[in-house]
């Protein structure tokens, strides 16, 4: 892989900060609350009348090799997210097959967000959203502890009304 290509996704010499390993794992908990619905509809394929007995093992193998890749892809998803601070934005890249890089100014922020569902909570992480004008240009960063999404959230507030007073 070109080392220049991944630099122009997370640029170096930069203090970049990653979110918790207990997204992971909150992401696997969320993913296997599908196992029972796969396990209806092999269920339910094995007991219509008519249906070939090879159609369920077909469709419970296939359900079996989309849970696990899941299990991988989302591991290695997690582990991609990284945030840093700059002077004058927010650097938030993300991603290991389809990367992205968002630069937020701070002067452009809207509104900081701060959201943890029961899973996410269970776990004690919250998911920080940045909004601005742009849709494009909005930045989310998962798997914060409470204390640094509280903190991150009040510097970015602080930042914006400091930043978007000079506009």
């Amino acid at each position: 892989m070109d080392k220049t290509i991944d630099e122009t996704f997370a640029p170096p010499g930069l203090d970049w900060q990653r979110v918790s390993p207990k997204l992971t794992v909150a992401r696997w908990i969320s993913w296997l609350l599908f196992v029972p619905i796969a396990a209806g509809v092999v269920a339910l394929l094995v007991v219509i009348p008519g249906v070939p007995p090879v159609i369920p093992v077909v469709v419970g193998l296939a359900g079996a090799i989309a849970f696990f890749w899941g299990m991988w892809f989302i591991a290695r998803r997690t582990k991609s997210w990284a945030y840093t601070e700059r002077t004058d934005d927010l650097v938030v890249t993300r991603g290991f097959m389809f990367k992205r890089l968002v630069i937020v100014p701070y002067g452009r922020m809207q509104l900081v967000d701060v959201a943890a569902g029961p899973i996410d909570r269970y776990f004690g992480i919250a998911t920080l959203q940045l909004h601005t004008a742009a849709a494009t240009s909005d930045a989310t960063i998962p798997g914060l502890t409470p204390e640094v999404a509280g903190a991150l959230r009040d510097r970015l507030a602080h930042l914006g009304e400091e930043r978007a007073a000079g506009l």
